[in-house]
């Protein structure tokens, strides 16, 4: 199901194959019998977009590119970078303003060249001429600018695509939910193609309902696709601090709207502040340290189950696309909720932790 490259051609860091890990607490304090969650910041450079990456890259490789040129908000730009430095690509990369600290070092890590725009990603017309610049440029030497869409490159988003097989084939079964964060829709159009293709292969399979999720203060896609509109809407400017949700334009979101729809699912649009709060309860009671981005469909599935548009029993994914180390920024403002204690002295120390433990009736220890 994968692209036709030749042999020599593919390039892989070991992407893929992430876990898919049952709910041990989130899920059942929610009523929820089946809640799990796609750990896709398993991959090599810390996202899902390294399956974006090895086609990309194997696509260059096949056609004798010597260089890639790519925009990113951070972690596209992350996975470029690592596989241009083991496939001896130049890696050129024109980034998100305000994109996270911790993203910009490792694309600078692993070699790449980083060039900063300021407002893109943020302001709609600043963004429009940053892509067709970057087309143009890449059209003049025979190329493709890498953009994790289909609109750009079809070809590294057939390598997302595998996210939706191996869901298939961790938990087939019927009526579940993918709940899939959305900037300019990439991974959501992926999902339901995914899904697509594996029924043409597998006939008693049942597409599962794919939601495309978004930050209110990016919604281009979410809101029309539950309001039923036929298309997406641009924005003027961002207004949301989601880093890697950022995109005020279109790009896939028509076709996003058109595959959601068929599958069953629905938009969902939610505030920055249940998304922070989502990436807490995430690390504090699953042990999933993922970057803001990673929970925005934890946070849409709360929003579902006060709408009841969710039944205890129904299989839900929901996507985690990010490590949290990609974001210092977020990680720290967490961390600060969870400050740690100095002591001077050793028996102060010991002190406090047995007044802990004694305070703590549902602790067992020895």
């Amino acid at each position: 199901m994968l692209p036709s490259i030749g042999e020599d051609s593919w390039l892989t860091l070991g992407e893929g194959d992430t876990p898919l890990i049952k709910s041990r607490q989130l899920g059942p304090s929610l009523g929820l019998k089946n809640l799990y969650f796609k750990l896709e910041m398993l991959n090599p450079s810390g996202s899902y977009k390294d399956r974006f990456a090895a086609c990309a890259v194997s696509g260059l490789l096949q056609r004798g590119v010597k260089f890639c040129l790519a925009t990113s908000s951070g972690n596209t730009g992350s996975a470029l970078a690592a596989y241009c430095a083991a496939a001896n690509i130049k890696c050129y990369l024109v980034i998100v303003d305000g994109a996270p600290a911790g993203k910009m070092q490792q694309m600078q890590l692993y070699g790449a060249e980083t060039m900063m725009v300021k407002d893109f990603g943020k302001d709609f017309r600043v963004t429009e001429q940053v892509f067709s610049e970057l087309n143009d440029t890449a059209h003049q030497h025979g190329t493709q600018v890498q953009i994790s869409a289909y609109h750009y490159s079809p070809l590294g988003m057939a390598g997302v695509q595998t996210i939706a097989y191996e869901i298939a084939e961790q938990i087939p079964v019927a009526d579940a939910h993918i709940f899939s964060p959305a900037g300019g829709g990439g991974l959501t159009l992926a999902l339901t193609k995914g899904f697509q293709t594996w029924k043409e292969h597998h006939a008693d399979f049942k597409i599962p309902r794919v939601h495309c999720v978004q930050p209110e203060g990016n919604d281009t896609i979410s809101s029309p696709l539950r309001n039923g509109w036929r298309n997406a809407r641009e924005i003027s400017k961002t207004a949301t601090l989601i880093s890697g949700l950022q995109v005020p334009n279109i790009i896939d979101g028509n076709e996003v709207i058109t595959a959601c729809r068929a599958s069953g699912g629905t938009g969902y649009a939610v505030p920055d502040e249940l998304i922070y709060e989502s990436q807490r309860d995430m690390a504090t009671r699953e042990g999933i340290f993922c970057e803001p981005a990673g929970a925005v469909g934890f946070s849409a599935l709360r929003m579902a189950l006060k709408n009841k548009e969710i039944d205890a029993a129904d299989y839900i994914v929901c996507l985690v696309t990010g490590h949290g180390f990609k974001d210092p920024v977020a990680a720290a403002g967490m961390a600060e909720k969870s400050a740690g204690h100095y002591f001077k002295d050793c028996a102060d120390t010991f002190h406090h932790i047995r007044a802990q433990i004694q305070n703590n009736n549902k602790a067992n220890f020895k």
